[in-house]
């Protein structure tokens, strides 16, 4: 192989080491309700209470922001960072609502487990303060490092007519809560959003289990008998 030829590979060889390296920064961290991964909603848009995407320098500058509040609803993408070390030797996943025993395609399930750990979620923007988005919708954990936002565009993305796939035929059932303990209203409701929506896992199934969930600052220990979801303690 001649030197120029030699020095042309060295180069290719470079780049393509450089590209597979490459990091992407964070740009922002969001601050949620969910200070661990069990009960966080598996998609977005099921809970309504709000959660905080703050901006990091340099892009907590009012001129990154021109134009932002006139959007109602933004695409977030970032990083499952509680998850291990993306694993690409499984392509296959158990979706929960499929009762965890079918299994299917990484990239036919919104599932959690990526071969780059990097999500997408479609939220709701309330408002902005200063350069804080406050938004709704949201089903990060708390101090989740966000790589990207941009505006979601009706006319472009809203497709009524498009097909779901698998989950066309499935339906969001909700369970009813019940307090056995005390609780203000507001957390109350906050508790209520999050545990209607089922967050055992599905394959796990086997009979009576007490489960616990750390919400914000506190600890709610329930139970699900008989489809009722009943809230023993709040600590």
């Amino acid at each position: 192989m001649s030197s120029m030829n030699l020095t042309v590979l060295k180069k290719k060889i470079r780049l393509k080491n450089n590209l597979d390296i490459k990091t992407i920064s964070k740009i922002a961290i969001a601050h949620s309700l969910f200070k661990e991964k069990f009960s966080i909603p598996r998609q977005p848009g099921l809970v309504s209470f709000e959660s905080k995407i703050e901006m990091l320098p340099p892009y907590n500058r009012p001129e990154a922001l021109n134009g932002l509040e006139e959007f109602s609803h933004l695409w977030v993408l970032f990083d499952f960072h509680a998850n291990d070390k993306a694993d690409n030797s499984s392509l296959t996943v158990r979706p929960p609502r499929l009762g965890g025993n079918k299994k299917l395609g990484v990239f036919a399930t919104r599932s959690p487990n990526r071969p780059n750990n990097i999500g997408l979620s479609l939220v709701k923007l309330l408002r902005i303060e200063g350069t804080d988005l406050i938004i709704s919708g949201g089903d990060f954990l708390d101090q989740t490092p966000v790589f990207d936002i941009k505006p979601y565009l009706k006319e472009i993305e809203s497709y009524p007519d498009a097909r779901s796939g698998w989950t066309d035929d499935l339906v969001i059932k909700k369970l009813k809560v019940v307090f056995h303990c005390e609780c203000v209203l507001e957390l109350k409701v906050k508790i209520t959003e999050v545990l209607s929506l089922d967050p055992r896992p599905r394959y796990h199934e086997d009979g009576y289990k007490q489960y616990g969930s750390r919400l914000g600052e506190v600890d709610v220990h329930w139970e699900v008998i008989e489809g009722v979801v009943r809230v023993l303690e709040i600590t």
